[in-house]
């Protein structure tokens, strides 16, 4: 026990002879009153004095700052417990069991402290980007990475901070030494029970270093059009086109197959395909194309093209090629081809328009042998 302790202990014994009718517990009750006091007002002196060196620097720190007061509060009336505790005339089994759960729980708001900073920290990182921004590939790389490690990095903290407060309690760490050394089924049971956990987060930590998918990446999985709304450390959202939410683990992202529209830039070619007859004016149809692209607010100024692409036994297959800036819009762009498309063909070009044709033999002297309709 520090010197300084064992003296201001010794002084309330003495104090409290003074008072001996007074109950044990009273006395114990008023000291930890009095130090919970002087805790309280510690912490308002540091918190001023934290505030104006803080005052003057980056967002990073004040924001620290102040996101730790609460924190900061419970920590210190936590020490001042524990030393009330100590210099208190209180029986040595239960001060040294007070001890011991105010170190656990010390521990684990400290390990609050440093969560906060961590959560802090991303905070003022992912204020450099906007999302908002037509051609958001750079702020969508650094968001989703944050936001996992982020996530990741509360998580090691969270078991960190409690493997080492249960570290404190001998019997706990006994026990937990016995249980590990004379039963490994028990392990093997527990691994394989966190293995999904596991999984999902290794799973994390490599979307958020390689980055198959970001935060606003347009992507088709499960024959589904979407857009990644959320990655969470163990599952990710993904906003459908209708609204609804398809909800995925992390790893179905690292061991299926699945369509990433917008992986290296949020540009895309769309295509809108045409049925037309064989006698269909393919150049009048491209011009319609090239004119309908370059009046359309939706088309990038990067792609036009026109292509048969087949041939079935009836029509030609015309697919129409152009790009946008983004997924949203090529999909506006592909719509507007298709129907202004088809009004041209209906309205100008009626030749292009599907027909069926059948051999007819017509009897030999009644005119033509063959008629087609």
């Amino acid at each position: 026990m520090p010197p300084q302790i064992t003296e201001l202990t010794h002084q309330i014994l003495t104090l409290w002879r003074r008072f001996y009718w007074l109950p044990e517990w009273l006395v114990v009750a008023i000291v930890v009153a009095v130090f919970v006091g002087a805790g309280w007002i510690v912490h308002r002196i540091a918190f001023s004095i934290l505030r104006l060196i803080v005052k003057k620097k980056d967002l990073f720190w004040r924001g620290v700052v102040e996101r730790a007061r609460a924190k900061l509060r419970v920590l210190i009336i936590l020490i001042s417990i524990g030393v009330a505790v100590t210099a208190s005339p209180l029986d040595p089994d239960p001060s040294q069991t007070i001890r011991a759960i105010l170190l656990f729980l010390t521990i684990l708001v400290m390990g609050w402290i440093v969560a906060g900073a961590v959560d802090m920290w991303a905070v003022v990182y992912l204020r450099k980007f906007n999302m908002a921004a037509e051609d958001n590939l750079v702020a969508r790389k650094h968001i989703t990475q944050t936001r996992i490690l982020q996530r990741a990095a509360v998580i090691t903290i969270g078991i960190v901070s409690v493997g080492l407060a249960l570290m404190t309690i001998g019997a706990v760490r006994q026990w937990g030494v016995s249980l590990l050394a004379s039963a490994g089924v028990v392990g093997i049971i527990a691994g394989l029970a966190l293995q999904p956990v596991l999984k999902n987060l290794f799973a994390g930590i490599q979307i958020a270093t390689a980055q198959p998918i970001r935060i606003d990446d347009a992507v088709i999985v499960e024959n589904e059009w979407g857009v990644i709304e959320e990655i969470t450390s163990t599952y990710v959202v993904v906003k459908l086109w209708d609204w609804r939410r398809m909800i995925l683990p992390l790893s179905y992202f690292i061991e299926k197959p699945f369509q990433n529209w917008t992986r290296e830039t949020a540009r895309l070619i769309g295509s809108a395909f045409l049925y037309v007859d064989y006698e269909a004016p393919m150049d009048r149809l491209r011009d319609e194309l090239d004119r309908i692209c370059r009046a359309s607010p939706n088309w990038d100024g990067e792609v036009i093209s026109l292509q048969v692409t087949d041939i079935t036994d009836r029509v030609a297959q015309v697919r129409c090629l152009a790009s946008a800036r983004s997924a949203p819009v090529a999909f506006d762009l592909r719509c507007e081809i298709r129907e202004k498309m088809l009004a041209f063909i209906r309205d100008e070009c009626p030749e292009a328009l599907p027909k069926d044709r059948l051999n007819i033999p017509l009897p030999v002297g009644e005119g033509l042998s063959v008629q087609e309709r």
